[in-house]
């Protein structure tokens, strides 16, 4: 039997991830997920009940290096982090120590006991402000949050803990995660709450005013664009990476790979598409555009159809339905 390190497995993707690695083992070979969250951002009630869970942090070396010993891992997901690019702003110490010095434990565990693969859930963040669209893996990595730097300076570490120790790595680039599992029964809780989706649909369901920051942008409405993934289909992308690093195919390096639909949509189309997903009309208002939001971001997923064989299967609106479905039971 498989047995699989989640960090951050109690989050909003590592939770769909868990379900999905462990209903895939269900119908192909068992695996064991073990599940290691501090719950700083994560949520009790998002731990898959068929998993082992420790409520540690990566930052505890020796509890983490206890549960390596403990267990025969094959492959690590690393979810686990801090990923709100305005309190990075405010509070660097928390970003760097949780993203870079507890992601440098695990390394460093991983090295110590034999453990050689890990797939990272890094970010687009990465890139900063883009110099073309749709933007691929070649882009330069400019970062311009303290945020997108820690996930740059773990993907740097991963190379050389490649080159010295033989961690093979698999470091996927999110664009923008939204909706729930198909039972909606794992879907966002952030507090506070920034991402786009589920922002408009609680302040709807409160018949309170969504805020669009800005409207002069050059993009068609003249709203920024972003490119929307489905959480579902994000974790289907880490069960094809994790069998990409585990075939005996030489050709199967360790890689950098954005994960996006490779589409874009504007602020004002997804508040309608919320608005029609609740069936109501949704108040909203212009306010100033907000310091530091690129016009427009959408991802060039032609490496991720190459490589993992992966590309996005739900539409836009499968997303937002499926993030009220999520929402209307909270």
């Amino acid at each position: 039997m498989k047995e699989i390190l989640v960090t951050g497995g109690a989050g909003y993707i590592g939770s769909n991830t868990v379900k999905l690695l462990i209903e895939t083992g269900a119908k192909e070979s068992p695996v064991r997920v073990v599940i290691i969250d501090n719950l700083l951002t994560g949520h009790k009630e998002l731990v898959h009940p068929k998993a082992v869970f420790y409520e540690i942090d990566l930052l505890d070396y020796k509890k983490l290096k206890e549960i390596f010993l403990k267990y025969k891992f094959d492959t690590v997901i690393h979810f686990a982090g801090v990923s709100q690019v305005e309190e990075s702003e405010k509070n660097p110490k928390k970003y760097f120590s949780n993203n870079v010095l507890g992601g440098l434990n695990l390394l460093k565990v991983m090295a110590e006991t034999g453990c050689r693969k890990i797939i990272f859930s890094s970010s687009a963040s990465v890139y900063g402000e883009p110099l073309r669209i749709p933007i691929d893996e070649d882009h330069p990595i400019k970062p311009i949050s303290t945020y997108g730097k820690t996930k740059a300076i773990f993907e740097e570490s991963l190379r050389y803990f490649d080159k010295l120790y033989g961690i093979k790595y698999l470091s996927l680039r999110y664009f923008n995660a939204g909706g729930s599992s198909d039972d909606h029964k794992f879907g966002e809780i952030h507090n506070p709450e920034t991402h786009l989706i589920p922002t408009v649909l609680k302040l709807a369901k409160q018949n309170k005013i969504v805020h669009i920051f800005g409207d002069d942008y050059k993009t068609p409405d003249g709203t920024c664009v972003r490119d929307y993934i489905h959480v579902v289909d994000l974790a289907k992308a880490h069960i094809k990476a994790m069998k990409y690093l585990n075939s005996e195919d030489p050709r199967h390096e360790s890689a950098v790979i954005n994960l996006g639909s490779s589409k874009g949509f504007s602020v004002k189309e997804i508040i309608d598409l919320c608005g029609k997903a609740m069936g109501k009309k949704i108040k909203t208002k212009i306010s100033p555009r907000r310091k530091g939001d690129p016009e427009t971001l959408i991802a060039s997923n032609k490496k991720a159809k190459h490589l993992l064989k992966w590309k996005p299967e739900k539409t836009i609106y499968d997303i937002v339905e499926s993030a009220w479905k999520f929402e209307s039971k909270l």
